[in-house]
């Protein structure tokens, strides 16, 4: 949506937090009017380690912060504003540069200043790897008792579902629950097709609320580079509607989905 709007190639799409807060709090508007219940802030890529990878100047303390009051701003009474947390912006020792520890503290830092800023929950999300998804959790819960909810990202093999670092979901999504995530789940990489199986794997695995946030398929490269996803809304919804019924208490969407998906979800649940 921000790209429609603008956003080039290669430019941190946390920024406009600071440069273009009328955008981000259109697109919030547009999907709590569609019927949603949480928006996430614009941090997903907000850790001061992501942030000076991508050049960005601005400190990651005004980023954030704005990330949240343009959220709130733009919110309706009783509606909800998730703090959006995404990879530290490097991987983990042996593969890349980052300690558990640093890793923690950058997650740990971001996390101060979202909830100082009011958020009502934390969505750590697109984790491939369990040892970062940890110490995001670790690291948030180091700073608040805000709930924390962490969704990984899985593909699906010959042998089962299992993330590129070869984490399987049911093991993953115990740990999780264990060490102080509140909601645990699965989003992006996928389509709601495949996220039905997934999410009957999650679902048993947990006692505690689980969040399914599919893709609307994966995504497809036009000629002049331009990016769509091939499920409809309709088709899209339908897949949700049988992750509702496994028992999923938090259902969204990830990649591709606009405000139309969540609209039509919405509809489904509230006939």
């Amino acid at each position: 949506m921000l790209i429609a709007k603008g956003l080039a190639g290669g430019d941190a799409p946390e920024r406009w937090n600071l440069t273009r807060p009328e955008a981000i709090g259109e697109v919030h508007s547009a999907y709590f009017e569609a019927g949603a219940d949480v928006a996430t802030t614009n941090t997903f890529g907000a850790s001061a380690v992501k942030l000076a990878k991508m050049g960005v100047t601005e400190t990651m303390e005004e980023i954030n912060r704005a990330g949240v009051e343009v959220a709130r701003a733009n919110a309706a009474p009783g509606k909800f504003i998730a703090g959006d947390i995404g990879e530290a912006g490097d991987m983990l020792a042996p593969m890349g540069p980052l300690s558990q520890e640093d890793a923690r503290a950058c997650f740990s830092d971001q996390a101060r200043i979202l909830a100082d800023a009011g958020v009502d929950i934390f969505i750590v999300e697109t984790q491939f790897d369990l040892n970062m998804a940890l110490a995001a959790v670790h690291g948030i819960r180091s700073v608040t008792d805000t709930p924390i909810a962490c969704t990984m990202t899985f593909k699906q093999t010959p042998k089962g579902f299992f993330t590129i670092m070869g984490n399987p979901p049911a093991e993953s999504m115990r740990t999780l629950a264990g060490e102080g995530a509140s909601v645990v789940g699965a989003n992006c990489a996928m389509g709601s097709d495949t996220m039905v199986e997934l999410a009957g794997v999650i679902r048993e695995a947990v006692d505690i609320p689980v969040m399914i946030q599919p893709n609307a398929g994966l995504p497809q490269a036009g000629p002049d580079q331009t990016v769509t996803y091939p499920e409809s809304a309709e088709f899209f919804a339908d897949n949700l509607m049988k992750i509702k019924s496994l028992g999923v208490e938090v259902v969204g969407g990830c990649c591709g989905t606009t405000p139309a998906y969540i609209r039509t979800i919405h509809d489904r649940l509230n006939p």
